[in-house]
């Protein structure tokens, strides 16, 4: 509650990146609950996620990018895009680099396409890196002449605390966007996301990039859920012996609902998809 002589603060903050560098991860432990979906594989975020923290005196809707990468498919084209698209239109841009990993082309690559002047660059997972590396990563993100830099753990919440402060600070006066409580999402998008994080978790490398989940169904608590991949061996694949896969991503993906829902999931054949922009706008990309 803000007291009558306080000033409510509310705005969009954006965090890019390359895949991989933990942007979920960081909008998940700022929130206080799973927004995004985390996996180890690149390119696991594919949609603008919106995520809501509320702090006393101040509302910040967090924007979570897909991870920009080369394109090599139009599924890659329109992921790159919504990126750059969601990004340009927040009020704080935040640039998150991997403490573990050099800063390179690729981080120059995507913080050329920032206002850096007002950009705030941020160095997550320093829990795993080495003091050193972690002076490192802020040593060579310095030549980007950025507004702020701040080392985090977004698996810790190391740092997290002091990168909230700073983006409080700079929110606009003006009322919250979404009534208080509200942490988003809990919607068809979510559900589908929901599956697909737990298929990057259970099937095999080389599948999880021709996998798009989509929810077809909604009639709660009864939800059915449409899983697309490229080609028929893959249906295989996700379905699994006497069905195991499907079995295995339907309790994980169960275990995380509300009580009472009934997840159906089904397996359907689209023939190269991620390659043809006609399939992957109806996909909700």
């Amino acid at each position: 509650m803000v007291a009558p002589h306080e000033e409510h603060r509310c705005g969009l903050v954006a965090l890019v990146g390359r895949p991989n560098v933990g942007k979920s991860s960081i909008v998940n432990a700022v929130c206080g609950r799973k927004v995004s979906i985390v996996s180890d594989k690149p390119q696991t975020t594919r949609h603008r996620i919106v995520g809501v923290a509320n702090r006393p005196g101040v509302q910040l809707v967090f924007v979570d990018t897909p991870g920009l990468h080369k394109p090599v498919s139009a599924l890659g084209e329109r992921v790159n895009s919504t990126a750059l698209e969601s990004a340009g239109d927040v009020d704080v841009q935040c640039l998150v680099l991997d403490a573990t990993a050099r800063f390179g082309r690729g981080d120059r690559w995507v913080a050329e396409r920032l206002d850096l002047a007002s950009t705030v660059v941020v160095v997550n997972k320093c829990d795993r890196a080495r003091p050193e590396e972690v002076l490192a990563a802020l040593g060579a993100a310095s030549e980007l002449d950025a507004e702020a830099y701040f080392p985090v753990s977004a698996r810790t919440g190391e740092g997290l605390d002091a990168l909230v402060e700073h983006l409080a600070a700079r929110m606009p006066s003006g009322p919250a966007l979404y009534p208080e409580g509200t942490d988003l999402p809990d919607d068809e998008l979510w559900v589908a996301e929901l599956v697909r994080e737990q298929l990057l978790a259970v099937v095999r490398d080389e599948l999880p990039y021709s996998i798009a989940t989509r929810v077809t169904e909604w009639e709660w608590p009864r939800v059915r859920c449409d899983i697309i991949v490229e080609r028929e061996s893959q249906k295989g694949m996700v379905i699994g012996r006497g069905g195991s896969v499907l079995k295995e991503v339907g309790q994980r993906a169960r275990a995380q609902m509300p009580a009472g829902a009934h997840l159906e999931l089904r397996v359907k054949v689209d023939r190269d998809w991620q390659r043809r922009p006609d399939r992957v706008e109806r996909l909700g990309y």
